[in-house]
């Protein structure tokens, strides 16, 4: 999305029953996600799992004890497959009826499990430019063919066959590798630790110097991924201000040291600033890094682990990330078709939703994260893909719902829903999408009765100057489904 158009982002991963995620859609939950302290407290409790529980340890034999009484449930149990009133459904929605929201204002919403739609409007074409919303289908495709545990490694190689020992620094494709240790700072409630080159020059100093190697040649294979690094439809501007330019090899996803301009080749960013590092380690390194394959016969001498693809997909979901999507794009192209390019992660993405009995619905996705313009879905598709995250069947696609930004307190949600229906807040959680002349939602909702829905609103010919009053029509929607009586 354009500089203009950049989405606010300010949480953890957690795999979770549909009902436990639930109740943090609920309003009273509201202020402990904000605070981040509901998602510490569950950390922490799974964390301290071998601490005996108190309450399992037998009382003192003098001690009188009463039972303990249980308390009746603050709220009804959630209920996904309850069906919805299609009048109270089309009554929430009223908002999409705004001007401010153009000619072409498409909509699918219904329960969260099963099939078929409760509602679905289409005003022209069935299909609009998705936006940010794509990050929505390219995260559950990869959890599916890539699975929720799966990491990235960035490894030195060692070829000691010339006359100096070549090092090659080999990239596997870890979105989030970064230059040093630490956590960015930002707004995100969620940050995965990341993996870091100075800590994988650490490793591979020690390892050199236990082989009684102090001097190399450094190369660098950042030939995991293929085919142009920039998608041909994005717009020039988009470069560098909403993405790189794609690579298997790179730290702080592409970008530059504060004033040093763009990075015209992030792998060699990456190697730049990898030989640095060993050479504050004590190993020197003879001439600039070059491009190149790693040795067949080399000898793996480092390695740094990236987070999972589950704590990547929070992440790129919480904050909009373009960056991990384009990457995690083209895992699930490797993973799926042996092609790690832009048209390999759209066959996989395209063969992951058939596999899994979702109608395309004419829908088709030329990138991961949503800036194509030429990108066209069906709200349908948006609404099965949610279904099938709540699926039984795939618990490996659960980050993806406790990842969606929870109305009025996280990630790009945090500052919105705030002027429709109050119930809205909090028991909305949903993926934001916006460029210039399109705003979109998709996500999840449970209403005043404890009914759980899955829905896509999506608006692509908005107006310039309509873009502020349009997001605000397209929230009370979203919000109004939260407050209604479906």
């Amino acid at each position: 999305m354009g500089k203009r158009d950049r989405e606010r982002g300010a949480g953890r991963v957690r795999r979770m029953l549909v009902g436990v995620l639930v109740l943090a859609l609920l309003a009273g939950a509201g202020v402990a996600w904000q605070t981040g302290w509901a998602e510490r407290w569950w950390d922490e409790l799974r964390a301290d799992a071998g601490t005996p529980d108190p309450a399992a340890v037998a009382p003192p034999s003098t001690v009188d004890i009463p039972p303990v009484v249980v308390p009746a449930a603050l709220a009804p149990a959630a209920d996904g497959a309850a069906a919805l009133d299609p009048a109270a459904v089309r009554q929430a929605l009223a908002p999409l009826d705004s001007p401010d929201l153009g000619r072409h204002v498409i909509a699918a919403v219904g329960p969260l499990e099963g099939t078929g739609l409760t509602y679905e409007a289409a005003e022209g074409a069935g299909v609009a430019i998705p936006a940010s919303t794509t990050k929505v289908v390219t995260a559950a495709a990869a959890l599916f063919l890539l699975g929720p545990e799966r990491t990235f490694a960035t490894t030195t190689v060692l070829d000691t066959s010339g006359t100096t020992p070549r090092l090659v620094l080999v990239g596997g494709g870890d979105p989030l590798l970064a230059r040093s240790p630490g956590r960015p700072a930002g707004g995100a409630t969620y940050d995965p630790a990341r993996a870091d080159v100075r800590t994988l020059a650490k490793r591979t100093a020690r390892a050199l110097r236990r082989s009684g190697v102090t001097t190399v040649e450094l190369g660098f294979d950042d030939g995991l991924f293929s085919g142009p690094s920039v998608h041909p439809s994005w717009k020039p501007e988009y470069i560098p201000d909403e993405v790189n330019p794609v690579s298997a090899l790179w730290v702080d996803e592409g970008r530059a040291l504060p004033g040093r301009g763009a990075v015209a080749d992030p792998a060699l960013e990456a190697a730049t600033a990898f030989a640095q590092a060993l050479a504050r380690r004590g190993v020197t390194v003879t001439g600039g890094p070059t491009r190149g394959a790693a040795p067949a016969g080399g000898t793996e001498v480092g390695r740094v682990t990236s987070p999972t693809v589950a704590q990547i997909v929070q992440r790129l979901i919480e904050v909009s990330d373009n960056a991990a999507a384009e990457v995690l794009l083209r895992h699930a192209g490797i993973a799926d078709q042996g092609d790690g390019s832009f048209a390999g992660g759209q066959r996989a993405v395209e063969r992951a939703l058939v596999a899994n009995g979702i109608d395309l619905r004419g829908s088709v996705l030329y990138d991961g994260s949503g800036l194509s313009r030429d990108n066209r879905l069906a709200p349908g598709v948006l609404v099965d893909v949610l279904r099938l995250a709540a699926s039984a069947d795939h618990p490996q696609l659960r980050p993806l719902l406790t990842a969606l930004p929870v109305a009025g307190y996280t990630g790009s949600l945090t500052d919105r829903m705030d002027l429709g229906p109050a119930a809205g807040r909090g028991r909305v959680r949903a993926k934001t999408g916006t460029l210039t002349g399109v705003t979109t939602l998709a996500g999840i909702a449970v209403d005043a009765h404890g009914h759980l829905m899955a829905f896509a609103l999506m608006a692509d010919r908005v107006k310039k100057v309509k873009g502020l009053p349009a997001r605000v029509a397209m929230d009370n929607a979203a919000a109004g489904l939260g407050a209604c009586l479906c």
